[in-house]
Order: C-alpha cells, then sequence, then structure tokens
C-alpha cells in the first residue's frame, strides 16, 4: 500500500531520521514496523511564527518496497558521425543545451572561452595569492560559467517557460544530491558544483560531442543573412550551420563583435547596487524568532523587496553561510558577489541589495550610446577599482555608516579575502543608486528587526545581476532576427537569469535548432 501525507514538524524532529518516521506512523495510525521506506516529495521551511514547523509531504511504502519505474535515465544518443552545432560558451546555457542536442541526435562543438573546472578552480585561487585577475579565467568565464562558483542556487520562477524538474533530474543524474528534487528553495554548492560540471563535460564528450577549452570566439563570417564560419582568437576557422550564442553577461566583446557585424541590440533595464554582509547569527536570530531549535535548521535566508520612486530595490542572489567574492573580468574593475559552500556553515551571511535601472535613469553622458547602459555599468565598476586603490581589493563601509553620509574608520570581520578599502561609498556612487538604496535599506530595517546593525558592511559593486544589452530572437523560432542559423541564448543574450532558467533557455535553442535542420533538409 502506498500513502501520501502532509505533515509538520518541529525542527528537532525532523532532523532525527528515527523521530521522523515515528511521527509519520503516528499520523497515519501505524506501527513504525509496517513502514518499510518512505520518499520525501517535497520539503519547506515556515518560519513566521516564533516556533519554526518544517512542513513536508511524503510517500509512504506500507508493506511494500517503493518500485523504481519513474527513476530518471536521460536518453542522450551517440552523436559523433551526426551533424554539428556550435555552441558558443560552457555555462547553464551552453551545457544544457549541448546536453539537449545529444537527445536530439545532434552534435554540440562547445567553444568556450576559458579552462575546464579544474583548472579554473585554480586560476580563482591565484586571484587572492597573486591580486591579479586571469581575464579569460575567472569567477565568470570557465567550464560552468558565473552559477559554478556562486552558489548553486536552484530556485526559480521559470516554471511558465519549461520543465524545471527535467533540469534538476539532469543536475540530480550528474551527481547533486536528491533533495534538490523536493527542497522549497533548493542549492547544490559551490564546492559541489566543479564535480557535477565534470561529469557533465563526461556525457558531452562520451557521447561524441566536442569541446574546446581556450576557444574564445573572435569574428563571424556571414554570408547572405547566415554565418558560415565562426573565428576564433587564434585564427581557427569552424564551418557552422548552426550557432547557439549562449557566452553569459560579462562576455561584453560579444556584444562589441555583433555591433561591428551590424546585429542590432537593444538596452534592457537590469539592477546595480551593493553586496551587503551580516553575522549569520544575526539573520538567524532575526529570521528564526530566537527559536530554541534553530540549531537543528539551516541557516536562514532572507528575501526583501521594496518600491522606492517607482523603481524596484531588491535582495539579489542571497547567499547564507557564505563568502563575499571578487568577480570581475578585467584588471581595472572591482565587481563582488556572493557565493555558499554546500553546508552553508561560514560565519557569515550576504547578500546583493541592488536597485532597478532602466534606461532614462542612467546620466545624460550615457544616453548618447547604443550601449549605454553597458558604460553605465563599466562606469560604476571602473569607480570601485579606483576607490579600492587600483587592486582587486574591494571598497567597503558600514551599513550604519552608509546610511549617515560617514567615513568608516574601521571595517567589522567579514568573508571577503582579497582585502577590504574603506571607502565612503555614499559619497561617490551614482545618485541614482545610492538614493535609492538608502531608503530601501531603512525600509529592509522596518521588515527585518535588528538588520540595520553596524555590524553589517557593504562592499561594492555588485553590479552583475543580469546582461544590460539583449539580443532580439523571433519569438517562435528563437533565431536571431538578422541571422536565420543565430540562436541567442541564456542571460547573456538578455533571456534568462540564473542557473535553472539558463538552463531551460539552453534547451529551448537545443530544441529550436533541431526544427531548423529539420526544415533546412
Amino acid at each position: 500500500m502506498i500513502k501520501d501525507l502532509k505533515i509538520s514538524l518541529r525542527p528537532k524532529i525532523a532532523a532525527a531520521p528515527d523521530l521522523f518516521k515515528k511521527a509519520v506512523a503516528q499520523k497515519l495510525r501505524l506501527r513504525e514496523t509496517d513502514i518499510l521506506s518512505y520518499q520525501i516529495q517535497r520539503k519547506s521551511i515556515d518560519a513566521r511564527k516564533k516556533k519554526a514547523l518544517i512542513n513536508f509531504e511524503v510517500r509512504v511504502y506500507i508493506e511494500e518496497e517503493p518500485v523504481k519505474d519513474n527513476e530518471f535515465v536521460p536518453d542522450y544518443k551517440m552523436v559523433s558521425r551526426n551533424q554539428e552545432v556550435i555552441v558558443v560558451g560552457a555555462g547553464p546555457a551552453g551545457l544544457f543545451a549541448a546536453l539537449r542536442l545529444l537527445e536530439q541526435g545532434i552534435r554540440p562543438v562547445i567553444l568556450e572561452r576559458g579552462k575546464d573546472v579544474q583548472q579554473r578552480k585554480q586560476d580563482i585561487a591565484g586571484i587572492i595569492r597573486t591580486k591579479v585577475i586571469n581575464e579569460e579565467s575567472n569567477y565568470c568565464f570557465g567550464e560552468g560559467g558565473a552559477g559554478t562558483f556562486s552558489d548553486g542556487k536552484l530556485y526559480t520562477r521559470s516554471k511558465k517557460r519549461g520543465n524545471v524538474g527535467k533540469i534538476l533530474n539532469v543536475l540530480q543524474f550528474h551527481g547533486a544530491g536528491s533533495n534538490i528534487l523536493y527542497e522549497s528553495h533548493p542549492h547544490i554548492g559551490s564546492d559541489k558544483l566543479p564535480g557535477i560540471i565534470a561529469e557533465i563535460r563526461k556525457t558531452i564528450l562520451d557521447h561524441g560531442g566536442v569541446i574546446k577549452f581556450g576557444a574564445k570566439l573572435k569574428d563571424l563570417d556571414i554570408y547572405a543573412g547566415r554565418i558560415k564560419n565562426v573565428i576564433l582568437e587564434n585564427g581557427e576557422k569552424i564551418p557552422a550551420s548552426a550557432v547557439i550564442l549562449a557566452t553569459g553577461h560579462s562576455a561584453r566583446d560579444i556584444y562589441e563583435l555583433l555591433e561591428r557585424k551590424n546585429i542590432q541590440m537593444e538596452q534592457k533595464s537590469f539592477a546595480m547596487g551593493l553586496r551587503v554582509e551580516h553575522p549569520q547569527q544575526l539573520i538567524n536570530s532575526i529570521q528564526y524568532h530566537n527559536d530554541p531549535e534553530a540549531r537543528f535548521l539551516p541557516s536562514a535566508e532572507y528575501k526583501l523587496v521594496n518600491q522606492v520612486e517607482g523603481r524596484g530595490v531588491f535582495s539579489f542572489c542571497m547567499c547564507p553561510g557564505g563568502f563575499v567574492i571578487p568577480s570581475a573580468t578585467s584588471r581595472e574593475e572591482v565587481v563582488v558577489n556572493g557565493m555558499s559552500p554546500s553546508h552553508r556553515n561560514t560565519p557569515y551571511a550576504n547578500s546583493g541589495i541592488v536597485v532597478e535601472i532602466r534606461p532614462e535613469d542612467i546620466p545624460k553622458q550615457f544616453r548618447k550610446s547604443s550601449f549605454g547602459m553597458l558604460d553605465f555599468q563599466k562606469y560604476l565598476e571602473k569607480q570601485a577599482y579606483l576607490a579600492s586603490g587600483s587592486s582587486v581589493m574591494a571598497p567597503a563601509q558600514r551599513l550604519m555608516d552608509f546610511l549617515e553620509g560617514s567615513f568608516s574608520n574601521d571595517l567589522p570581520e567579514n568573508s571577503y579575502t582579497a582585502g577590504l578599502v574603506s571607502s565612503p561609498l555614499h559619497a561617490w556612487m551614482p545618485e541614482v543608486i545610492s538614493s535609492k538604496l538608502k531608503k530601501g535599506f531603512l525600509r529592509f530595517g522596518e521588515i527585518m528587526r535588528g538588520y540595520l546593525s553596524n555590524e553589517a558592511l557593504l562592499t561594492g559593486v555588485e553590479s552583475r545581476t543580469s546582461s544590460p544589452v539583449r539580443i532580439p530572437r523571433d519569438p517562435d523560432s528563437l533565431a536571431n532576427l538578422q541571422l536565420e542559423n543565430l540562436f541567442p541564448c541564456g542571460e547573456g543574450a538578455g533571456y534568462s537569469g540564473g542557473i535553472v532558467s539558463s538552463a531551460i533557455d539552453g534547451e529551448k535553442c537545443a530544441d529550436a535548432v533541431a526544427r531548423f535542420y529539420r526544415e533546412y533538409k
């Protein structure tokens, strides 16, 4: 017999398998020995009241063992002799496009400007050791893209756009824990993602796909509205019957390439601001209301949203138990982001707090350019670089000093291992951002009592929330409006944000290429 039930438990009981099973048996009025197995279908934390509860949906197998008929096994085909498609970029969009191409019987040829994930880890460690950014291998560029070292958060609102469950199953198939299939806010962790990315690479290669590292796209050979060849920086020319462009939101040289080729692009709204870091224990005490069983709960998260003068001010990429990391892609800019290991067990909680920016918001000197939003983004990152003393160190200020317009004479303990420089962020950040941040923080302090703390630290700048540029494509064919065999994809093209939505868009573009090939034949 199989029974499904919903049950809410206190954290201590939920954390102990024997107590959990006992509670399930009591709920069903059974003996524990009657339950041969159970599977958690859904799990979420409700900490709105003083005593937190963990809500479960459980499938219980009574006097029978579970059947594994529904176990996910992808249908990847051998494609070494099949028609090829070029995939530019090995981030979530590119990798999942490649996996979907395998299912379609098409051979993916991935061109990645950076290094494989193992070598990339060494270059990232080198940022702290040498204080120098490798401009082709860093927190943004390289196998797995920016998501590899940004916590691996898998929560998305893109369920209407595609099959979220399929993406999660593929990740589990390649080594992620089964918990990502049932947790309400699943994440993998920056310590585990590299191994999963390596397994995805192995799948692609084992089925006849091709991956070229250090393969930076330099030019496109275009004739009669189609790409005929892609040309790499080393001069290699590769024939291209179709190209999926999945280069991520930081590959600014790709936008410049498309502009040289007279490919139309458009500006889009995005968000910029700062990253705030608190002691994790402080966030736990606020979110869990000093619940005596909080020690059985994971490091607390938060999500904050407010409207200030018609613009959204909101938390972005909140990383409980994590680190603030240097995410620049050029040696003359400073960009910060956040990441967490799988256990989310560092003493710090950090989150981007960012302001929505629209084309009409940017200063007049940037509006003359078709890349005005991108230029404004670059400007802010350069200002942070100058404020840091022209290094990978980040400018920082206590939150309360930022609100009061005061210089921070000292800075609290923090997770940013590249080093901090005390800087008056309130003085040099553009007014369109700083004024709204101040009002947003004050509102957040009302929502989360204790959030406005002298222990809270701001670092700058958080500017790579999404792409400020969109590469237009036909909504039906997903092909570029000017090049019929170019398929702009993922965050860099302006059609997704985050690992799961980018993966979904990658699969959609792979399906679009398959349709294109069928029609072309």
